[in-house]
């Protein structure tokens, strides 16, 4: 979701218990991830995904976090092909060939849980599965960066990096997130070396996203002034978004939202 960041005097450090609380969240947010997968198809409005989504949510005593944000309309946000990131669902049936990336958060019992993942409907693109696929490992690149006592600038250092090397964009308008009691918080985790974030040392207890948007083209996009959220890269060309929640332990980075089915450190698209 849009990158407001709550000011606060200091980054939130959890305890065990809070810890437990994210964990929670996490897994509930991966199993969703996980029911809806089966359900990316040709033929599939981005309508029934948010239905299917929000029911599931629901039924199982939780709440869609984005539903009403801002007064967001849907409970997902689904950007497909050149929508860099909150797509809101609608009547229009995905098309073979086509990416869209699901972007999930749910509260549970007070506590957020946030990912999103990149699908390939049917048969895609060269250009398309390029995109993905490093959009992916970029993610995990910014990941691998978070070690305590670094700073939160080494994330977006690394990521800039390899997408450079790629010839690929990194999107500077939207970034990670704090994530705890609150949807969005301190630290701001931006997927480019800004400096303001030199100044956020890395330290055990800290929660938050890291998810990079990554174009084919320019990383600028455009705002849809119609709906106030859908953001289209400003060429058209495509963009994709991997996000997981990230909890930082004494020994390095703990993954929150690893899903059983989707794919996992090192999976190749095909």
């Amino acid at each position: 979701m849009r990158s407001t960041v709550a000011t606060k005097s200091r980054i939130p450090l959890y305890d065990e218990f809070q810890r437990e609380k994210l964990r929670a969240a996490g897994r509930f947010n991966a199993q969703l991830m996980d029911f809806v997968r089966p359900h990316v198809l040709p033929g599939v409005t981005t309508n029934e995904l948010d239905k299917l989504v929000h029911e599931y949510t629901l039924d199982h005593g939780h709440v869609p976090a984005c539903l009403g944000y801002k007064k967001y309309p849907k409970s997902i946000c689904t950007s497909v092909n050149e929508v860099i990131c909150h797509g809101i669902p609608n009547d229009v049936p995905l098309h073979e060939g086509d990416i869209v990336n699901v972007d999930l958060t749910t509260v549970v019992d007070g506590w957020y849980g946030d990912q999103s993942e990149t699908y390939l409907v049917g048969e895609v693109s060269d250009d398309a599965k390029r995109l993905t696929q490093l959009t992916f490992e970029s993610m995990w690149i910014g990941i691998d960066a978070v070690k305590p006592g670094g700073r939160v600038i080494d994330i977006g250092s690394a990521i800039l990096k390899f997408a450079r090397k790629h010839r690929l964009a990194v999107v500077r308008e939207f970034q990670g997130h704090g994530l705890g009691e609150e949807f969005h918080q301190e630290p701001a985790v931006p997927h480019y070396p800004e400096p303001s974030s030199f100044r956020d040392v890395i330290r055990p207890g800290m929660c938050f996203t890291v998810e990079p948007m990554l174009n084919l083209g320019t990383r600028k996009g455009v705002l849809n002034k119609a709906d106030g959220w859908t953001v289209r890269t400003a060429d058209g060309k495509l963009s994709a978004q991997f996000e997981h929640t990230v909890f930082v332990n004494e020994d390095g980075p703990e993954i929150l939202t690893l899903t059983q089915d989707g794919p996992q450190r090192g999976h190749v698209f095909s």
